[in-house]
Protein backbone atom coordinates (compact mmCIF):
# COMPACT_ATOMS: atom_id res chain seq x y z
CA UNK A 1 0.00 0.00 0.00
CA UNK A 2 1.56 3.75 -1.15
CA UNK A 3 1.84 6.13 1.84
CA UNK A 4 -0.34 8.54 2.29
CA UNK A 5 1.05 11.73 2.62
CA UNK A 6 -0.54 13.64 5.83
CA UNK A 7 -2.56 17.08 5.24
CA UNK A 8 -0.38 18.49 8.30
CA UNK A 9 -2.52 21.37 7.93
CA UNK A 10 -6.18 20.27 7.72
CA UNK A 11 -8.11 20.34 10.38
CA UNK A 12 -11.01 18.32 9.44
CA UNK A 13 -10.44 15.67 11.55
CA UNK A 14 -10.03 17.08 14.71
CA UNK A 15 -12.88 17.16 17.01
CA UNK A 16 -13.85 20.51 17.84
CA UNK A 17 -14.24 19.82 21.66
CA UNK A 18 -11.38 21.75 22.33
CA UNK A 19 -11.90 25.04 23.52
CA UNK A 20 -9.28 27.66 21.97
CA UNK A 21 -7.45 30.34 23.38
CA UNK A 22 -6.18 31.69 20.00
CA UNK A 23 -7.21 31.16 15.97
CA UNK A 24 -6.78 27.47 14.74
CA UNK A 25 -4.52 29.16 11.88
CA UNK A 26 -2.28 29.14 14.66
CA UNK A 27 0.03 26.19 13.90
CA UNK A 28 3.74 25.53 15.63
CA UNK A 29 6.28 24.32 13.90
CA UNK A 30 8.77 24.44 16.51
CA UNK A 31 9.37 26.52 20.06
CA UNK A 32 12.49 27.82 21.73
CA UNK A 33 12.04 29.33 25.40
CA UNK A 34 9.71 31.55 25.38
CA UNK A 35 9.27 31.62 21.92
CA UNK A 36 6.72 29.76 19.55
CA UNK A 37 7.30 29.58 15.47
CA UNK A 38 4.72 28.94 13.52
CA UNK A 39 4.39 27.24 9.90
CA UNK A 40 3.73 30.46 8.39
CA UNK A 41 7.00 31.93 9.48
CA UNK A 42 5.40 34.05 12.56
CA UNK A 43 7.45 34.25 15.73
CA UNK A 44 5.39 34.64 18.93
CA UNK A 45 6.22 35.23 22.02
CA UNK A 46 4.39 32.62 24.35
CA UNK A 47 3.40 34.00 27.81
CA UNK A 48 0.92 30.87 28.08
CA UNK A 49 3.74 27.76 27.61
CA UNK A 50 1.00 24.98 27.37
CA UNK A 51 -1.08 26.22 30.14
CA UNK A 52 1.61 26.29 32.77
CA UNK A 53 3.73 22.81 31.69
CA UNK A 54 6.54 24.13 29.53
CA UNK A 55 8.21 25.81 32.90
CA UNK A 56 11.62 25.20 31.15
CA UNK A 57 10.21 26.60 28.10
CA UNK A 58 10.06 25.44 24.60
CA UNK A 59 12.79 22.73 24.22
CA UNK A 60 15.13 23.02 26.74
CA UNK A 61 18.31 21.58 25.55
CA UNK A 62 18.70 20.05 28.61
CA UNK A 63 14.70 17.97 28.79
CA UNK A 64 15.67 17.37 25.38
CA UNK A 65 18.66 15.20 25.91
CA UNK A 66 17.83 13.66 29.01
CA UNK A 67 14.15 12.26 26.72
CA UNK A 68 16.14 11.41 23.47
CA UNK A 69 19.17 9.64 25.81
CA UNK A 70 15.96 7.55 27.69
CA UNK A 71 14.17 7.03 24.50
CA UNK A 72 17.09 4.96 23.33
CA UNK A 73 17.39 2.84 26.54
CA UNK A 74 13.37 1.54 27.04
CA UNK A 75 10.57 3.86 26.01
CA UNK A 76 8.18 2.59 28.69
CA UNK A 77 8.56 0.03 31.70
CA UNK A 78 5.36 -0.78 32.88
CA UNK A 79 5.51 -0.03 36.41
CA UNK A 80 3.37 -3.04 37.53
CA UNK A 81 5.53 -5.37 35.59
CA UNK A 82 8.91 -3.74 36.23
CA UNK A 83 10.46 -0.63 37.89
CA UNK A 84 12.83 1.50 35.94
CA UNK A 85 16.19 3.28 36.89
CA UNK A 86 14.32 7.07 36.60
CA UNK A 87 11.06 6.19 38.22
CA UNK A 88 13.02 5.27 41.36
CA UNK A 89 15.31 7.92 41.06
CA UNK A 90 12.63 10.60 40.53
CA UNK A 91 11.01 8.92 43.73
CA UNK A 92 14.30 10.04 45.51
CA UNK A 93 14.41 13.55 44.25
CA UNK A 94 10.95 14.40 45.20
CA UNK A 95 11.45 12.86 48.51
CA UNK A 96 14.28 15.33 49.01
CA UNK A 97 12.64 18.16 47.86
CA UNK A 98 9.40 18.44 49.27
CA UNK A 99 8.72 18.51 52.97
CA UNK A 100 10.43 15.25 54.92
CA UNK A 101 6.89 13.89 56.11
CA UNK A 102 6.22 13.49 52.53
CA UNK A 103 7.95 10.24 51.38
CA UNK A 104 5.79 8.53 49.71
CA UNK A 105 4.99 8.88 45.42
CA UNK A 106 2.62 7.73 43.10
CA UNK A 107 3.12 8.61 39.51
CA UNK A 108 0.08 9.39 36.61
CA UNK A 109 -0.53 11.12 33.52
CA UNK A 110 -1.93 14.22 34.07
CA UNK A 111 -3.49 16.46 36.88
CA UNK A 112 -6.94 15.47 36.48
CA UNK A 113 -5.75 11.55 36.96
CA UNK A 114 -3.78 12.80 40.10
CA UNK A 115 -6.05 14.95 41.68
CA UNK A 116 -9.02 11.74 41.55
CA UNK A 117 -5.61 9.89 42.64
CA UNK A 118 -5.74 12.33 46.16
CA UNK A 119 -9.38 11.58 46.55
CA UNK A 120 -9.49 8.10 46.10
CA UNK A 121 -6.27 7.64 48.89
CA UNK A 122 -8.30 10.12 51.16
CA UNK A 123 -11.55 8.02 51.31
CA UNK A 124 -9.69 4.58 51.48
CA UNK A 125 -7.08 6.47 54.24
CA UNK A 126 -9.81 7.76 56.18
CA UNK A 127 -12.75 5.64 55.83
CA UNK A 128 -14.64 9.03 55.19
CA UNK A 129 -16.79 9.16 52.11
CA UNK A 130 -17.22 13.16 51.43
CA UNK A 131 -14.95 15.86 50.20
CA UNK A 132 -14.59 19.57 50.45
CA UNK A 133 -13.63 22.21 47.51
CA UNK A 134 -14.02 25.90 46.95
CA UNK A 135 -15.61 27.99 44.78
CA UNK A 136 -13.34 28.97 41.51
CA UNK A 137 -11.40 25.68 41.77
CA UNK A 138 -10.44 23.40 38.82
CA UNK A 139 -9.19 20.31 39.51
CA UNK A 140 -9.51 18.33 36.11
CA UNK A 141 -11.82 17.19 33.97
CA UNK A 142 -12.13 13.47 34.46
CA UNK A 143 -15.49 12.91 36.10
CA UNK A 144 -14.79 12.91 40.01
CA UNK A 145 -12.26 16.07 38.55
CA UNK A 146 -15.17 17.39 36.71
CA UNK A 147 -17.19 17.24 39.99
CA UNK A 148 -14.91 18.64 42.31
CA UNK A 149 -14.43 21.92 39.64
CA UNK A 150 -16.25 24.77 40.28
CA UNK A 151 -14.82 27.74 37.86
CA UNK A 152 -17.06 27.68 35.06
CA UNK A 153 -20.22 25.77 34.27
CA UNK A 154 -18.90 24.87 30.87
CA UNK A 155 -16.50 21.79 32.45
CA UNK A 156 -19.53 20.46 34.09
CA UNK A 157 -22.89 21.31 31.76
CA UNK A 158 -24.33 18.24 30.23
CA UNK A 159 -22.70 15.53 32.73
CA UNK A 160 -25.15 15.09 35.43
CA UNK A 161 -25.29 13.64 37.59
CA UNK A 162 -22.21 14.72 39.22
CA UNK A 163 -20.26 12.34 41.56
CA UNK A 164 -21.60 13.02 45.47
CA UNK A 165 -20.15 13.63 48.04
CA UNK A 166 -18.36 16.53 47.65
CA UNK A 167 -19.11 20.20 49.36
CA UNK A 168 -18.55 23.82 48.55
CA UNK A 169 -16.88 25.99 50.71
CA UNK A 170 -16.35 29.78 49.56
CA UNK A 171 -12.13 30.76 48.35
CA UNK A 172 -11.04 33.98 49.62
CA UNK A 173 -11.64 35.91 46.54
CA UNK A 174 -11.66 39.45 47.89
CA UNK A 175 -12.13 41.57 44.86
CA UNK A 176 -15.03 39.70 44.10
CA UNK A 177 -16.60 40.19 47.24
CA UNK A 178 -15.72 43.69 47.68
CA UNK A 179 -13.81 43.29 50.67
CA UNK A 180 -10.85 43.60 52.18
CA UNK A 181 -8.39 40.40 53.07
CA UNK A 182 -8.92 39.78 56.48
CA UNK A 183 -12.46 40.65 56.15
CA UNK A 184 -13.34 37.92 53.05
CA UNK A 185 -10.63 35.68 55.51
CA UNK A 186 -12.94 35.78 58.13
CA UNK A 187 -16.01 35.07 56.15
CA UNK A 188 -14.87 32.20 54.11
CA UNK A 189 -13.43 30.49 57.41
CA UNK A 190 -16.46 31.12 59.19
CA UNK A 191 -18.48 29.78 55.99
CA UNK A 192 -16.18 26.32 56.06
CA UNK A 193 -16.92 25.99 60.10
CA UNK A 194 -20.44 26.33 58.79
CA UNK A 195 -20.25 23.69 55.85
CA UNK A 196 -18.75 21.04 58.74
CA UNK A 197 -21.96 21.65 61.04
CA UNK A 198 -24.20 21.87 58.51
CA UNK A 199 -23.71 19.77 55.35
CA UNK A 200 -21.11 17.18 55.90
CA UNK A 201 -19.76 16.50 59.83
CA UNK A 202 -16.28 16.10 60.53
CA UNK A 203 -15.71 12.48 60.99
CA UNK A 204 -17.59 12.02 57.58
CA UNK A 205 -15.02 14.33 55.66
CA UNK A 206 -12.18 12.67 54.09
CA UNK A 207 -10.28 15.34 52.73
CA UNK A 208 -10.21 19.25 51.64
CA UNK A 209 -8.57 19.91 48.62
CA UNK A 210 -7.43 23.32 47.85
CA UNK A 211 -5.51 25.36 44.66
CA UNK A 212 -2.86 27.58 46.86
CA UNK A 213 -3.39 29.41 44.15
CA UNK A 214 -6.52 29.79 42.57
CA UNK A 215 -5.66 28.48 38.20
CA UNK A 216 -8.60 28.79 36.41
CA UNK A 217 -10.53 30.65 38.73
CA UNK A 218 -8.25 33.79 38.21
CA UNK A 219 -4.97 33.70 39.52
CA UNK A 220 -6.04 34.14 43.02
CA UNK A 221 -3.55 34.00 45.48
CA UNK A 222 -4.79 32.35 48.83
CA UNK A 223 -4.56 34.78 52.32
CA UNK A 224 -2.00 33.21 54.25
CA UNK A 225 -3.99 33.05 57.43
CA UNK A 226 -7.02 31.63 55.75
CA UNK A 227 -4.61 28.36 54.37
CA UNK A 228 -3.55 28.39 58.24
CA UNK A 229 -6.79 28.47 59.92
CA UNK A 230 -7.92 25.76 56.90
CA UNK A 231 -5.19 23.30 57.89
CA UNK A 232 -6.24 24.18 61.65
CA UNK A 233 -9.60 22.76 61.23
CA UNK A 234 -8.49 19.44 59.47
CA UNK A 235 -5.58 18.92 62.06
CA UNK A 236 -8.50 19.22 64.81
CA UNK A 237 -11.39 17.04 62.78
CA UNK A 238 -8.53 14.06 61.42
CA UNK A 239 -9.70 15.54 58.26
CA UNK A 240 -6.75 15.36 55.26
CA UNK A 241 -5.66 18.68 53.67
CA UNK A 242 -4.15 18.52 50.05
CA UNK A 243 -2.59 21.05 47.89
CA UNK A 244 -3.55 20.76 44.24
CA UNK A 245 0.04 21.88 43.04
CA UNK A 246 -0.45 21.12 39.53
CA UNK A 247 -1.50 24.78 38.33
CA UNK A 248 0.85 26.62 40.73
CA UNK A 249 3.81 23.85 41.35
CA UNK A 250 7.42 23.35 40.03
CA UNK A 251 8.94 26.80 40.71
CA UNK A 252 5.94 28.83 39.47
CA UNK A 253 5.04 30.94 42.30
CA UNK A 254 8.74 31.68 42.85
CA UNK A 255 9.63 28.85 44.96
CA UNK A 256 9.23 25.04 43.68
CA UNK A 257 5.84 24.80 45.31
CA UNK A 258 3.51 27.63 46.75
CA UNK A 259 3.02 26.59 49.74
CA UNK A 260 6.23 26.85 50.94
CA UNK A 261 5.02 30.85 50.48
CA UNK A 262 2.70 29.68 53.76
CA UNK A 263 4.83 27.24 55.63
CA UNK A 264 1.97 24.33 55.92
CA UNK A 265 2.84 21.13 55.77
CA UNK A 266 -0.17 19.47 53.33
CA UNK A 267 -0.84 15.48 53.57
CA UNK A 268 -1.14 14.90 50.27
CA UNK A 269 0.32 16.99 47.24
CA UNK A 270 -0.78 17.00 43.93
CA UNK A 271 1.80 17.64 40.56
CA UNK A 272 1.50 17.51 36.95
CA UNK A 273 1.81 20.46 34.28
CA UNK A 274 5.59 21.90 35.02
CA UNK A 275 7.08 18.98 36.24
CA UNK A 276 7.93 17.66 33.07
CA UNK A 277 8.30 20.20 30.79
CA UNK A 278 5.83 19.45 28.72
CA UNK A 279 5.68 15.25 28.86
CA UNK A 280 2.35 14.08 30.08
CA UNK A 281 3.55 13.46 33.95
CA UNK A 282 1.80 13.46 37.13
CA UNK A 283 2.88 12.63 40.90
CA UNK A 284 1.37 12.81 44.01
CA UNK A 285 3.09 12.89 47.71
CA UNK A 286 1.86 11.85 50.92
CA UNK A 287 2.97 10.02 54.16
CA UNK A 288 3.84 6.73 53.80
CA UNK A 289 1.84 5.76 56.71
CA UNK A 290 -1.38 7.05 54.33
CA UNK A 291 -0.36 5.29 51.55
CA UNK A 292 0.10 2.12 53.42
CA UNK A 293 -3.53 2.18 53.79
CA UNK A 294 -4.16 2.66 50.09
CA UNK A 295 -4.61 -1.16 49.21
CA UNK A 296 -2.47 -2.91 46.98
CA UNK A 297 -3.85 -3.19 43.38
CA UNK A 298 -6.72 -0.54 44.06
CA UNK A 299 -5.22 2.08 42.41
CA UNK A 300 -2.86 2.27 38.94
CA UNK A 301 -2.68 3.41 35.62
CA UNK A 302 -0.96 1.60 32.49
CA UNK A 303 1.75 4.91 31.78
CA UNK A 304 2.35 5.91 35.18
CA UNK A 305 5.57 6.54 35.95
CA UNK A 306 6.45 6.19 32.50
CA UNK A 307 10.39 5.86 31.91
CA UNK A 308 10.56 9.29 29.72
CA UNK A 309 8.54 11.45 31.69
CA UNK A 310 10.44 10.45 34.69
CA UNK A 311 13.72 11.11 32.62
CA UNK A 312 12.14 14.36 31.70
CA UNK A 313 10.76 15.33 35.01
CA UNK A 314 14.40 14.69 36.18
CA UNK A 315 16.06 17.23 33.77
CA UNK A 316 13.15 19.49 34.58
CA UNK A 317 13.95 19.86 38.54
CA UNK A 318 17.91 19.81 37.29
CA UNK A 319 16.64 23.19 35.83
CA UNK A 320 14.77 24.44 38.55
CA UNK A 321 16.81 23.72 41.25
CA UNK A 322 20.12 25.06 39.61
CA UNK A 323 21.52 28.17 41.89
CA UNK A 324 19.75 31.28 41.37
CA UNK A 325 17.20 29.92 39.06
CA UNK A 326 14.41 30.65 41.35
CA UNK A 327 15.02 33.89 42.33
CA UNK A 328 15.59 35.10 38.57
CA UNK A 329 11.80 34.06 38.54
CA UNK A 330 10.58 35.98 41.48
CA UNK A 331 12.75 38.99 39.86
CA UNK A 332 10.91 38.38 36.54
CA UNK A 333 7.92 38.24 38.50
CA UNK A 334 8.46 41.30 40.37
CA UNK A 335 8.98 43.36 37.49
CA UNK A 336 6.37 42.02 35.47
CA UNK A 337 3.93 42.91 38.68
CA UNK A 338 5.70 46.47 38.86
CA UNK A 339 5.31 46.98 35.09
CA UNK A 340 1.53 45.86 34.81
CA UNK A 341 0.71 47.89 37.74
CA UNK A 342 2.17 51.20 36.32
CA UNK A 343 0.03 50.64 33.50
CA UNK A 344 -2.91 50.13 35.27
CA UNK A 345 -2.30 53.49 36.83
CA UNK A 346 -2.44 55.43 32.97
CA UNK A 347 -5.24 53.54 31.62
CA UNK A 348 -8.92 52.88 33.12
CA UNK A 349 -10.14 49.31 32.96
CA UNK A 350 -8.18 47.12 35.15
CA UNK A 351 -9.24 46.47 38.12
CA UNK A 352 -6.46 44.45 40.10
CA UNK A 353 -3.09 42.75 39.78
CA UNK A 354 -2.29 40.34 41.92
CA UNK A 355 0.19 36.79 41.94
CA UNK A 356 3.03 34.83 43.13
CA UNK A 357 6.34 35.04 41.09
CA UNK A 358 4.77 34.74 37.28
CA UNK A 359 1.70 33.29 38.20
CA UNK A 360 0.07 36.68 37.52
CA UNK A 361 -3.43 37.81 37.19
CA UNK A 362 -4.93 41.07 35.79
CA UNK A 363 -8.52 41.36 36.45
CA UNK A 364 -10.23 44.01 34.31
CA UNK A 365 -14.01 45.21 34.60
CA UNK A 366 -15.41 43.61 31.60
CA UNK A 367 -14.54 40.29 29.91
CA UNK A 368 -15.05 42.06 26.38
CA UNK A 369 -11.84 44.21 26.82
CA UNK A 370 -9.95 40.94 27.68
CA UNK A 371 -10.92 39.68 24.94
CA UNK A 372 -9.80 42.66 22.23
CA UNK A 373 -6.78 42.80 24.42
CA UNK A 374 -5.61 39.66 23.72
CA UNK A 375 -6.61 39.58 20.35
CA UNK A 376 -4.38 42.58 19.84
CA UNK A 377 -1.54 41.18 21.48
CA UNK A 378 -1.34 38.14 19.50
CA UNK A 379 -2.33 39.85 16.37
CA UNK A 380 0.04 43.09 16.66
CA UNK A 381 2.18 42.73 19.40
CA UNK A 382 3.38 38.98 18.84
CA UNK A 383 2.40 37.87 22.31
CA UNK A 384 -0.16 34.84 23.78
CA UNK A 385 -1.73 35.44 26.58
CA UNK A 386 -5.12 33.26 27.90
CA UNK A 387 -7.70 34.84 30.01
CA UNK A 388 -9.03 33.17 33.42
CA UNK A 389 -12.16 33.12 35.52
CA UNK A 390 -15.35 32.18 36.35
CA UNK A 391 -16.79 35.71 33.99
CA UNK A 392 -13.19 35.48 31.61
CA UNK A 393 -12.22 39.14 33.27
CA UNK A 394 -8.69 38.08 33.90
CA UNK A 395 -5.89 37.90 31.89
CA UNK A 396 -2.99 35.15 33.55
CA UNK A 397 0.30 35.96 32.63
CA UNK A 398 2.15 32.58 32.83
CA UNK A 399 5.67 32.70 30.85
CA UNK A 400 8.02 30.14 30.93
CA UNK A 401 10.47 30.35 34.26
CA UNK A 402 13.48 30.96 31.74
CA UNK A 403 11.92 34.33 30.19
CA UNK A 404 14.62 37.00 30.40
CA UNK A 405 14.12 40.69 31.84
CA UNK A 406 14.19 42.28 27.89
CA UNK A 407 11.54 39.45 26.94
CA UNK A 408 9.13 40.09 29.78
CA UNK A 409 9.62 44.04 28.70
CA UNK A 410 8.04 43.01 25.01
CA UNK A 411 5.16 41.33 26.54
CA UNK A 412 4.37 44.93 28.67
CA UNK A 413 5.30 46.57 25.48
CA UNK A 414 2.58 44.54 23.59
CA UNK A 415 0.15 45.10 26.82
CA UNK A 416 0.12 48.65 26.75
CA UNK A 417 -0.21 49.17 23.10
CA UNK A 418 -3.46 46.98 23.54
CA UNK A 419 -4.63 48.69 26.37
CA UNK A 420 -4.25 52.18 24.47
CA UNK A 421 -6.23 50.79 21.25
CA UNK A 422 -9.08 48.96 23.05
CA UNK A 423 -9.98 51.68 25.64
Amino acid sequence: MAAIEPKTHDLSHLSPVWGRAVPASLIASHGEGPWLYTVDGRKLLDFTCGIGVTNTGHAHPRVVAAVQAQAAKILHAQVNVVYSEPLIALSHELAALLPAHLDSYFFSNSGAEITEAAVKLAKQASKRPNVIVFSGSFHGRTHLAMSMTTSKTIYRAGYQPMVPGIYVAPYPYAYRYGWDEDATTDYCLRELKHLLKAQTAPDETAAVIIEPVLGEGGYVPAPARFLEGVVDLCREHGILFIADEVQSGFGRTGKLFAVEHYGIEPDIVCMAKGIASGFPFAALGTRRELSDRWPTGSHGGTYGGNAIGCAAALATIEVLTAPGFLDAVTARGDQLMAGVRELQRHHDGIAQVRGLGLMVGTEFADAARVAAVQKHCLEEGRLILMNAGTYGRTLRWMPPLVVTEQEVDLALAAFGAALKVTA
